[in-house]
């Protein structure tokens, strides 16, 4: 690869490995083990194995391979380690890193699947978890005390869009020696800039926008070579997250578009929400790209001015309008994805946050009437104009 390619060029060539076949689209490596030509090189590989020698699928394998190389030349990160899901690599890189006694201060604003891994599996082993509103750099000094393992939290949250600062929190982390790992699934590796702007480890569910088309589930851990290598991998290959040949697959040609795919839908997105801003049905519009977000001038410098893919809206009815609204809906479906290639809504009070507590619900603004909207690639006039005869449905 050169040094000087672009992203989208990246994007699709980057890591590319090429069989005695020479093959156009990459291979699929559809082996759990591998060979050895003799007894005395299966205990070489099983010793130290090189760069491009495999041992078994759990391990690693060159589709995998040509997966991690890929996405981790896109981000800017040394190594990658590819998992089952979104949620095994948020899980496997938390739990991977930290033991009994170690401190983590997290944002509040996040997924109820990483709220369950810090407030019930890390705490249950004796992890202390602090919790902080992350939009406050004030809470985030206090609390981000010597001996601090590590911090974490969604680059942009989920579902109410709030927009970390990656380089003021990572300043303050690194000061004490912390790990700052980000969940930057809502930023998209299009828009990201996280390890330049401070992070120390990117998680992504290659779910969401690299896959784009709803078709796998996926995950990835990037970080130093070290960290992924001598804390990572040991974990997710004695533990079982290791993402398949197949999906990996998958994961590779998702990359080939996901740029044309997701700058589309950002752009969607953002006359999406000037088309909605005001509308009668509405008590908030939130959408970081948009100029009436609370951080807007934070995504300005920390995305290039993009807002992302998705955006949310709280409809003044309560329940009742939000889920008129939702079944009056022609194009947009119902369901609880984001980052595909059709645009999803789904109304996380009653579905993926469904289970948080009523007063965590207020905290983190997640109301009745609140409805999130990942926008796909569809024409932005058909959206438009889809989302608004649903929304006169729901006065």
């Amino acid at each position: 690869m050169s040094d000087d390619w672009n992203p989208r060029t990246r994007a699709v060539h980057g890591g590319t490995r090429r069989s005695q076949y020479g093959e156009v689209s990459e291979a699929i490596f559809l082996t759990q083990g591998f060979v050895y030509d003799s007894a005395e090189a299966a205990e070489a590989r099983f010793l130290e194995a090189g760069p491009d020698e495999f041992i078994y699928a759990r391990y690693g394998n060159p589709t995998v391979r040509m997966f991690e190389e890929r996405i981790a030349m896109l981000e800017g990160a040394e190594d990658a380690f590819a998992t089952a899901s979104g949620m095994a690599a948020v899980s496997g890189a938390l739990t991977s890193m930290l033991r009994a006694g170690d401190r983590v201060v997290s944002a509040r604003a996040l997924f109820g699947s990483c709220l369950y891994v810090l407030e019930d599996i890390l705490a249950r082993y004796g992890v202390e978890i602090v919790f902080v509103d992350g939009t406050d750099l004030a809470a985030w000094e206090a609390a981000i005390t010597p001996g601090t393992r590590a911090v974490f939290f969604e680059s942009i949250s989920n579902p109410t869009l709030e927009v970390i600062d990656i380089k003021s929190v990572s300043t303050l982390a690194h000061a004490v020696g912390a790990t700052v790992l980000v969940d930057n699934v809502f930023a998209t590796p299009v828009f990201s800039d996280a390890i330049a702007q401070g992070a120390d480890v990117v998680i992504y569910s290659t779910t969401k926008h690299v896959d784009g088309q709803g078709r796998a589930l996926g995950g990835v851990i990037m970080g130093t070579r070290e960290f992924i290598r001598k804390t990572v991998e040991p974990y997710m290959k004695h533990t079982g997250g290791s993402m398949s040949p197949f999906t990996a697959w998958v994961m590779l040609k998702g990359l080939e578009t996901m740029e044309l795919r997701v700058r589309a839908q950002a752009d969607s997105a953002l006359k999406l929400a000037n088309a909605v801003s005001g509308h009668a049905a509405l008590s908030r519009v939130i959408y970081p790209g948009h100029p009436g977000h609370a951080q807007h001038a934070l995504v300005q410098a920390q995305m290039g001015g993009k807002g992302g893919t998705v955006l949310s809206m709280d409809l003044r009815g309560g329940q009742a309008a939000a889920f008129r609204f939702l079944n009056a809906l022609k194009i947009a479906i119902i369901s609880n994805n984001l980052g595909d290639a059709k645009s999803i809504l789904t109304h996380p009070a009653t579905t993926t946050h469904q289970r948080l507590p009523q007063d965590q619900k207020d905290a983190l603004g997640i109301t009745p009437g609140l409805v999130r909207m990942s926008v796909g690639i569809e024409d932005s006039d058909d959206l438009i104009a889809d989302v608004l005869q649903a929304l006169a449905k729901a006065e």
